[in-house]
């Protein structure tokens, strides 16, 4: 890099990656830094469901974000898969909710949102064991396919003249008065105009790590691992996604079928479980009794950057005048994405913001 970027982000998950692309698409050069591979952690671990699981019990903040980036996928999808020729594989596959205790909930919740929604009748259910309550069947749900959707969009920034840096260690800041005027990597010293912070599970550690005895408004950000699996299904077996209790089976379209996923406190350790692939696997055959016909083919864990609430941080740091931050989507990286970096480039652009910032600033209880 010969000259400092506009923009510098450091983490190259599916919200760096958005973002980058937002503020590309607003006219501002853009460099990601990450410490691995762009998108090789929770982005490509996840499942890929564009919605919150049961988005009715969840904070309205979090539906927010969620309800305008549905508005901002189709187009998305379509573009990248345009000039990229990597399809991200959005599906508009619909989504059957096998218990609903609180259906009154749900549907007032589907109804003032906008999405459709209906009781499933037992033709959903002809292949499904399950003992279902009041099953809801939404069929304008849609999912991608996340390490598609990585690909795709790591594509769009080099075809866009994006520098992205990958296996750089972010060190140290050189800070002048209010603001960061260079960071510290393992590559080297880089000067910056704008900063932000996207680096989902880590991103607490790093402001603790770069910022101890200036800052006190460290954003409260925790890894939680998630496992999964993968059965090497043939296309038809399973046509939409199904979410049974706190789990789920979410088919892609070359017939593989996911099954997801366990929730788990257990630090920056990425390592799998024979229990939690007995538990998933256990759970995936009761629930499709088909898939004891086909073998899993991948198992693998993932860490979600957990909130208390769920809720992102997206805001401008209080402190430091060019420090933003822009993580913590718990499950729900993919589903608040493209909201998500609308309106961190709306902070940072000084635009009229498509969603009320309020909920997702520093200073707010997460």
């Amino acid at each position: 890099m010969t000259t400092t970027p506009d923009i510098t982000l450091i983490g190259g998950g599916i919200i760096g990656l958005l973002t980058a692309r937002e503020f590309i698409k607003a006219g501002a050069t853009v460099a990601i830094i990450d410490k691995n591979q762009l998108g090789q952690e929770s982005s490509w671990a996840g499942g890929g469901i564009l919605l919150p699981l049961y988005p009715w019990r969840q904070p309205d903040a979090i539906s927010r974000l969620v309800l305008q980036s549905l508005k901002l996928y189709p187009a998305l999808a379509a573009q990248l898969t345009a000039e990229t020729l990597i399809d991200p594989e959005w599906n508009p596959c619909g989504l059957l909710i096998t218990k609903n205790p609180d259906m009154t909930a749900a549907v007032n919740w589907c109804d003032a949102n906008a999405m459709l929604c209906q009781p499933a009748d037992a033709g959903f259910l002809n292949n499904i064991n399950t003992i279902p309550d009041q099953p809801l069947w939404l069929p304008g749900i849609a999912q991608a396919r996340n390490p598609r959707l990585v690909k795709s969009l790591k594509q769009d920034l080099i075809n866009k003249g994006a520098t992205l840096i990958e296996h750089c260690e972010l060190t140290g800041i050189t800070r002048t008065n209010s603001r960061i005027t260079a960071i510290n990597t393992s590559s080297g010293q880089l000067a910056v105009n704008q900063l932000i912070i996207a680096a989902g599970a880590w991103t607490g550690q790093l402001f603790r790590q770069l910022f101890s005895a200036a800052i006190d408004n460290a954003p409260k950000i925790a890894p939680v691992k998630g496992q999964m699996l993968l059965f090497d299904a043939l296309p038809e077996t399973l046509k939409f996604m199904v979410l049974d209790g706190d789990q789920y089976l979410i088919p892609r379209l070359d017939g593989k079928i996911l099954a997801g996923s366990t929730v788990e406190q257990d630090d920056f350790n990425k390592t799998t479980t024979e229990e939690a692939r007995d538990r998933l696997h256990a759970f995936a055959v009761n629930l499709l009794p088909s898939l004891n016909s086909f073998p899993i083919v991948q198992h693998w864990a993932g860490l979600r950057p957990g909130t208390e609430h769920g809720i992102p941080y997206i805001d401008q740091h209080p402190e430091i005048d060019n420090l933003y931050i822009n993580a913590g989507h718990f499950r729900n990286g993919l589903a608040m994405g493209p909201a998500s970096a609308q309106l961190m480039v709306d902070l940072v652009l000084q635009r009229t913001t498509q969603v009320v910032p309020e909920p997702y600033k520093l200073t707010s209880p997460h």
